[in-house]
Protein backbone atom coordinates (compact mmCIF):
# COMPACT_ATOMS: atom_id res chain seq x y z
CA UNK A 1 0.00 0.00 0.00
CA UNK A 2 1.56 3.35 -1.02
CA UNK A 3 2.47 5.73 2.14
CA UNK A 4 0.91 9.31 2.20
CA UNK A 5 1.60 12.48 4.42
CA UNK A 6 -0.88 15.72 4.72
CA UNK A 7 1.53 17.52 2.50
CA UNK A 8 0.76 14.85 -0.15
CA UNK A 9 -2.47 15.87 -0.14
CA UNK A 10 -2.71 19.66 -0.60
CA UNK A 11 -1.93 18.28 -4.06
CA UNK A 12 -4.00 16.41 -6.48
CA UNK A 13 -4.06 13.18 -5.88
CA UNK A 14 -5.46 9.87 -7.37
CA UNK A 15 -7.23 7.92 -4.78
CA UNK A 16 -8.12 4.06 -5.07
CA UNK A 17 -10.36 2.33 -3.74
CA UNK A 18 -10.97 -1.63 -3.83
CA UNK A 19 -13.59 -3.85 -3.12
CA UNK A 20 -14.38 -7.71 -3.06
CA UNK A 21 -17.77 -9.37 -1.65
CA UNK A 22 -17.12 -11.69 0.68
CA UNK A 23 -13.75 -12.43 3.13
CA UNK A 24 -13.10 -15.09 1.08
CA UNK A 25 -12.00 -13.29 -2.19
CA UNK A 26 -8.47 -11.59 -2.61
CA UNK A 27 -8.22 -7.55 -2.65
CA UNK A 28 -4.68 -8.14 -4.23
CA UNK A 29 -4.95 -7.80 -7.95
CA UNK A 30 -7.39 -4.82 -7.99
CA UNK A 31 -4.39 -2.99 -5.00
CA UNK A 32 -1.78 -3.86 -7.75
CA UNK A 33 -3.93 -2.56 -10.58
CA UNK A 34 -4.58 0.76 -8.41
CA UNK A 35 -1.05 0.85 -7.12
CA UNK A 36 0.24 0.53 -10.91
CA UNK A 37 -2.36 3.15 -12.14
CA UNK A 38 -0.28 5.68 -9.54
CA UNK A 39 -2.83 5.52 -6.65
CA UNK A 40 -1.16 7.86 -3.89
CA UNK A 41 -4.06 6.36 -1.45
CA UNK A 42 -5.91 3.11 -1.76
CA UNK A 43 -8.66 1.84 0.34
CA UNK A 44 -10.36 -1.40 0.33
CA UNK A 45 -13.04 -3.19 1.99
CA UNK A 46 -14.64 -6.56 1.64
CA UNK A 47 -18.48 -5.71 1.58
CA UNK A 48 -20.94 -6.44 -1.00
CA UNK A 49 -21.66 -3.98 -3.31
CA UNK A 50 -25.27 -4.01 -3.81
CA UNK A 51 -26.14 -1.13 -1.13
CA UNK A 52 -23.48 1.58 0.12
CA UNK A 53 -25.12 0.75 3.87
CA UNK A 54 -21.97 -0.52 5.92
CA UNK A 55 -19.19 0.19 3.19
CA UNK A 56 -16.98 2.33 5.72
CA UNK A 57 -14.07 2.11 3.22
CA UNK A 58 -15.93 4.08 0.57
CA UNK A 59 -17.50 6.63 3.22
CA UNK A 60 -14.20 7.63 4.14
CA UNK A 61 -12.85 7.27 0.61
CA UNK A 62 -15.25 9.66 -0.20
CA UNK A 63 -14.58 12.14 2.65
CA UNK A 64 -11.21 11.41 1.87
CA UNK A 65 -10.78 13.30 -1.73
CA UNK A 66 -10.90 16.96 -2.54
CA UNK A 67 -11.22 19.34 -5.42
CA UNK A 68 -8.93 18.33 -8.23
CA UNK A 69 -8.48 14.68 -6.68
CA UNK A 70 -9.63 11.23 -9.46
CA UNK A 71 -11.38 8.89 -7.76
CA UNK A 72 -10.22 5.71 -8.61
CA UNK A 73 -11.41 2.16 -9.16
CA UNK A 74 -10.44 -1.20 -11.20
CA UNK A 75 -14.26 -1.25 -12.55
CA UNK A 76 -17.58 0.36 -11.88
CA UNK A 77 -19.16 -2.70 -9.91
CA UNK A 78 -16.06 -2.08 -7.56
CA UNK A 79 -17.75 0.87 -6.19
CA UNK A 80 -21.64 0.21 -6.53
CA UNK A 81 -23.65 -2.46 -8.10
CA UNK A 82 -26.66 -0.28 -8.31
CA UNK A 83 -27.36 2.51 -10.60
CA UNK A 84 -28.83 4.81 -8.13
CA UNK A 85 -25.78 4.33 -5.72
CA UNK A 86 -23.34 4.81 -8.48
CA UNK A 87 -24.87 8.05 -9.52
CA UNK A 88 -24.97 9.32 -6.47
CA UNK A 89 -21.51 8.76 -5.50
CA UNK A 90 -20.28 10.34 -9.15
CA UNK A 91 -22.68 13.13 -8.27
CA UNK A 92 -21.50 13.65 -4.66
CA UNK A 93 -17.82 13.55 -6.43
CA UNK A 94 -18.34 15.94 -8.78
CA UNK A 95 -20.13 18.42 -6.32
CA UNK A 96 -16.42 18.41 -4.96
CA UNK A 97 -14.70 18.78 -8.11
CA UNK A 98 -13.47 15.34 -8.30
CA UNK A 99 -13.18 12.79 -11.56
CA UNK A 100 -14.10 9.33 -11.41
CA UNK A 101 -12.20 6.96 -13.12
CA UNK A 102 -12.16 3.00 -14.16
CA UNK A 103 -8.82 1.26 -14.78
CA UNK A 104 -10.10 -1.61 -16.72
CA UNK A 105 -12.92 0.09 -18.17
CA UNK A 106 -13.15 3.42 -20.62
CA UNK A 107 -14.53 5.82 -18.10
CA UNK A 108 -13.46 9.01 -16.68
CA UNK A 109 -16.03 11.95 -15.97
CA UNK A 110 -14.00 14.57 -17.11
CA UNK A 111 -15.02 13.56 -20.78
CA UNK A 112 -18.65 13.39 -21.89
CA UNK A 113 -18.47 10.23 -23.19
CA UNK A 114 -16.57 8.70 -19.69
CA UNK A 115 -19.68 9.90 -18.55
CA UNK A 116 -22.03 8.21 -20.83
CA UNK A 117 -20.25 4.73 -20.65
CA UNK A 118 -19.96 5.25 -17.16
CA UNK A 119 -24.05 5.19 -16.67
CA UNK A 120 -24.36 2.42 -19.56
CA UNK A 121 -22.12 0.01 -18.16
CA UNK A 122 -24.00 0.84 -14.25
CA UNK A 123 -27.13 0.05 -15.84
CA UNK A 124 -25.56 -3.56 -17.35
CA UNK A 125 -24.07 -4.09 -13.93
CA UNK A 126 -27.48 -3.69 -12.38
CA UNK A 127 -29.25 -5.82 -14.44
CA UNK A 128 -26.41 -8.30 -14.12
CA UNK A 129 -27.07 -8.38 -10.52
CA UNK A 130 -30.44 -8.74 -10.81
CA UNK A 131 -29.97 -11.79 -13.31
CA UNK A 132 -27.76 -13.45 -10.46
CA UNK A 133 -29.93 -13.40 -7.72
CA UNK A 134 -33.38 -14.32 -9.77
CA UNK A 135 -31.24 -17.18 -11.00
CA UNK A 136 -30.15 -18.17 -7.63
CA UNK A 137 -33.71 -17.63 -6.23
CA UNK A 138 -35.40 -19.63 -8.82
CA UNK A 139 -32.60 -22.49 -8.07
CA UNK A 140 -33.71 -22.15 -4.61
CA UNK A 141 -37.62 -22.90 -5.30
CA UNK A 142 -36.92 -25.84 -7.69
CA UNK A 143 -34.63 -27.41 -5.37
CA UNK A 144 -36.58 -26.58 -2.08
CA UNK A 145 -37.91 -30.26 -1.34
CA UNK A 146 -34.15 -31.43 -1.64
CA UNK A 147 -32.78 -28.86 0.49
CA UNK A 148 -35.58 -30.95 2.93
CA UNK A 149 -33.57 -34.15 3.68
CA UNK A 150 -34.16 -37.50 2.24
CA UNK A 151 -34.54 -39.44 5.64
CA UNK A 152 -33.86 -43.08 5.95
CA UNK A 153 -33.86 -44.18 2.18
CA UNK A 154 -31.63 -47.34 2.82
CA UNK A 155 -33.40 -50.44 4.23
CA UNK A 156 -31.87 -51.38 7.65
CA UNK A 157 -34.11 -54.48 8.33
CA UNK A 158 -32.22 -55.89 5.04
CA UNK A 159 -28.90 -54.79 6.19
CA UNK A 160 -29.27 -56.42 9.77
CA UNK A 161 -30.56 -59.39 8.28
CA UNK A 162 -27.51 -60.15 5.59
CA UNK A 163 -25.13 -59.55 8.51
CA UNK A 164 -26.57 -61.49 11.18
CA UNK A 165 -29.03 -64.19 9.62
CA UNK A 166 -26.70 -64.76 6.72
CA UNK A 167 -23.44 -63.85 8.04
CA UNK A 168 -22.20 -61.42 5.21
CA UNK A 169 -19.51 -58.78 5.70
CA UNK A 170 -19.84 -55.00 5.30
CA UNK A 171 -18.44 -54.88 1.76
CA UNK A 172 -20.68 -58.12 0.73
CA UNK A 173 -23.71 -56.47 1.81
CA UNK A 174 -22.62 -53.34 0.00
CA UNK A 175 -22.34 -54.81 -3.06
CA UNK A 176 -25.00 -56.87 -2.52
CA UNK A 177 -27.40 -53.55 -1.64
CA UNK A 178 -25.27 -51.33 -4.56
CA UNK A 179 -24.42 -49.21 -1.52
CA UNK A 180 -21.48 -47.70 -0.09
CA UNK A 181 -19.48 -49.72 2.00
CA UNK A 182 -18.89 -46.68 4.95
CA UNK A 183 -23.10 -46.49 4.57
CA UNK A 184 -22.90 -50.10 5.77
CA UNK A 185 -20.72 -49.77 8.52
CA UNK A 186 -22.48 -46.34 9.75
CA UNK A 187 -26.23 -47.99 10.07
CA UNK A 188 -24.70 -51.38 11.89
CA UNK A 189 -23.34 -49.29 14.07
CA UNK A 190 -26.25 -47.13 14.94
CA UNK A 191 -28.53 -50.27 14.96
CA UNK A 192 -25.88 -51.77 17.64
CA UNK A 193 -26.10 -48.82 19.73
Amino acid sequence: MVEWTYKQHLREMKVGLARVSSVGQNLESQLIALEEYGCDKIFSEKKSGTTTKGRTALKDCLEFVREGDEFVVTRIDRCSRSVLDLQLIVKDLESKGVTFSATEQSINTRTAEGKCFLNMLSVFSEFETNIRKNRQMDGIKANKDKFKGRGQTIDVDKIKTLKYEEGMGATAIAKTMGIDRTSVYRLLKRVEL
